[in-house]
């Protein structure tokens, strides 16, 4: 890892959450007005179309600029690709599924558990415990994330859903500690980055067909400003933005500490429900409303964001012994 840039990984990492943030009001606002459109729909064809368009149309986008490049993909290039992008379609479909069969609130929760796993991933790897400051962090990072969500202890029980969410948070943890893995430092961010959308892509797939009404619906379901306007921030915002930036980013910062800045994609999220949903309400034609500002924001948010902050004291070789990369 190299100390210099990790101050500014961080901080592009914590801009990737940002991004991925606002994929919650946008992919809420699409299905909204989809539902409006052919309220007869099924729920999984739309989000699951939702989720192939959005990494295809991103995976195209880099087509271009990876056939400048010489040579256009190399087999360690393709290797990551397609394992990181396997690794990450499978946990968003299990997540996908796992949130039918439980509350928002439970899988907020159990969705971020991966900033514990790696850390005891870590210290079985290496054989050495985590420093006394890392498991603060983790603490403090899953107690803002249950105050956020509005996580409920009473109401946990591990049935279908709260043992997929799990399952996708142990396969996002994968995805973490492979996209740091030594055997592809010197991979090039555009190559990998678009065999990775397009595995993702494809991931989503079957699913779509599954639950396909038929083949109209899959271009007649953005026939409308509003359902093109909500893709396209998907697309450009939420995908390319945001993986590039960790695919780009995250070798320079431990697993350990990308797992705990990672927690802040819901602190973003809650802070755009403020406003965001009354903006596509306008602009779509549905009925989504903001949220209001609460105490769990401020609470949830404070904590997330002190556990980042100790991870910025002390030196660089503090770092490498807190959070080893995969």
């Amino acid at each position: 890892m190299n100390t210099t840039l990790y101050p500014q990984a961080m901080r592009m990492l914590a801009m990737c959450t940002a991004f991925w943030a606002l994929s919650f009001p946008a992919m809420k606002a699409l299905s909204l007005t989809q539902q409006k459109m052919a309220p007869e729909t099924s729920v999984w064809f739309i989000t699951a179309l939702s989720v192939f368009y959005r990494f295809v149309l991103a995976g195209i986008c880099l087509v271009p600029w990876v056939l400048r490049a010489r040579p256009w993909l190399t087999r360690s290039e393709l290797n990551q690709g397609l394992l990181i992008g396997l690794i990450g379609g499978v946990g968003v479909v299990l997540q996908m599924d796992g949130l039918s069969y439980t509350d928002a609130s439970t899988s907020a929760f159990l969705t971020q558990f991966y900033c514990a796993i790696i850390p005891v991933w870590m210290a079985w790897k290496h054989r050495q415990l985590p420093s006394r400051r890392v498991v603060l962090c983790v603490v403090l990072v899953l107690a803002g994330v249950a105050i956020l969500s509005g996580f409920d202890w009473r109401k946990m029980s591990f049935r279908r859903g709260e043992l997929e969410t799990l399952l996708a948070s142990v396969i996002f943890t994968g995805q973490i500690l492979w996209l740091g893995h030594p055997g592809f430092a010197g991979n090039r961010t555009l190559p990998f980055s678009m065999v990775m959308f397009f595995t993702m892509a494809l991931t989503a797939l079957p699913v779509a067909v599954a639950a396909s009404p038929g083949a109209p619906a899959w271009v007649g379901l953005y026939a409308h400003r509003g359902a093109l306007t909500s893709l396209a921030v998907l697309v450009f915002l939420s995908a390319l933005g945001g993986y590039l930036l960790m695919n780009h980013w995250q070798k320079h910062v431990p697993a350990t500490h990308a797992g705990m800045i990672y927690c802040l994609e819901p602190v973003f999220a809650s802070a755009f429900a403020l406003f965001l949903p009354g903006w596509f309400s306008e602009f779509a034609g549905i009925e989504y409303s903001n949220e209001k500002p609460g105490w769990r924001l401020v609470a949830g948010g404070v904590l997330i964001t002190l556990a980042n902050a100790g991870l910025q004291w002390g030196s660089g070789e503090n770092r490498n012994k807190e959070g080893p990369r995969g």
